[in-house]
C-alpha cells in the first residue's frame, strides 16, 4: 500500500467517512499478503520508496499474471525483470501492459517521461553489451530518473568516447556498463567527478570467464568513485544511480 493511499484511508477513517469494520478489512493485507508461493510485500513503497520489483525468471506466467494484478489493484506501479516469451504472451492482455523488449522487461503503471527527474548516463563499452545496459535505463526511467545513452564507445576505439565528454555535465551518476576486459569504468572513472556504478557484464572469450574477469578489473580499478555491482546486473545498477540520482 502506497503512503499517499494510506494516509487517505486514515483520513476517511478520521472523519467517520468508513466505518472501523471497513477500515479493518482494508488494512488486514498490511504489511504483506500470503498466496503460498508468494508474500507480496505492500509496505515495500512505504519502506523503499518504490514497490516490490518482480524478478520474472523462473516463474511461472500464471502466478506473474496473479501477482501483476493484486499490485494493480493496490494502484501500484509493476515492474518486472528478466521476462520469457510465455511471460509477455501471458500478461500482455492486462490493461496499461508496457514491453521494453531491448531490456527484458514489463511494466505496468510506471512512471511517465515527463515525471522524470536528475539525469543518469549510461554508457556501454560495445554494443553486446546493450542489453544489460538497456536493463539499467529502464530500471532507472521507471523509478522517475532522466536518463541518457552512450553506447558503443570501448577502450578499443577510445576516441569515440573522449569526442563525447559534454554528455557528463550536470550528470548526478553515471552507469558504465562492459565486458571482456572491463576496462572502460576506470577510463570513465577517472575523467569525471560524480559517481560511477560499473556493471560487468558476462560478454566476452574463454579467459573472460563469463564477466569474472571484468568483475574483477572493475573491483581493482585505481580511479576513485567507482562502485560494482553484480554479473550482467544490470537492475541493480539503474536502481543504485536511481537513488544517488534522486538524493
Amino acid at each position: 500500500m502506497q503512503e499517499a493511499t494510506l494516509r487517505k484511508l486514515l483520513r476517511e477513517f478520521r472523519e467517520d467517512k468508513i466505518s472501523e469494520d471497513t477500515f479493518l478489512q482494508k488494512i488486514k493485507t498490511l504489511p504483506f499478503e500470503d498466496f503460498d508461493f508468494v508474500k507480496l510485500d505492500h509496505h515495500r513503497a512505504l519502506r523503499k520508496g518504490f514497490p516490490e520489483v518482480i524478478y520474472g525468471a523462473g516463474k511461472l506466467p500464471s502466478d506473474l499474471q496473479l501477482i501483476v494484478k493484486k499490485m494493480l489493484a493496490k494502484k501500484l506501479p509493476v515492474m518486472i525483470t528478466r521476462v520469457a516469451k510465455e511471460h509477455i504472451t501471458a500478461l500482455r492482455k492486462i490493461p496499461d501492459f508496457q514491453l521494453h523488449e531491448k531490456a527484458n522487461i514489463i511494466s505496468f503503471n510506471c512512471s511517465t517521461e515527463r515525471s522524470r527527474k536528475g539525469k543518469i548516463v549510461v554508457v556501454s563499452a560495445g554494443t553486446s553489451d546493450i542489453p544489460v545496459a538497456e536493463e539499467a535505463v529502464v530500471t532507472a526511467e521507471l523509478l522517475g530518473s532522466s536518463v541518457e545513452r552512450l553506447y558503443d564507445v570501448g577502450v578499443a576505439g577510445i576516441h569515440r568516447l573522449l569526442m563525447r565528454l559534454e554528455i557528463f555535465e550536470n550528470a548526478r551518476c553515471i552507469i558504465c556498463v562492459a565486458g571482456m576486459e572491463g576496462a572502460l569504468a576506470s577510463v570513465v572513472g577517472g575523467i569525471v567527478s560524480c559517481p560511477v556504478i560499473a556493471v560487468p557484464t558476462s560478454v566476452g572469450y574463454g579467459a573472460s570467464f563469463n564477466g569474472i574477469a571484468a568483475l574483477l578489473t572493475m573491483l581493482n580499478s585505481c580511479a576513485t568513485g567507482i562502485s560494482v555491482v553484480n554479473i550482467d546486473n544490470g537492475f541493480g545498477a539503474g536502481y543504485q544511480a536511481h537513488l544517488i540520482n534522486t538524493l
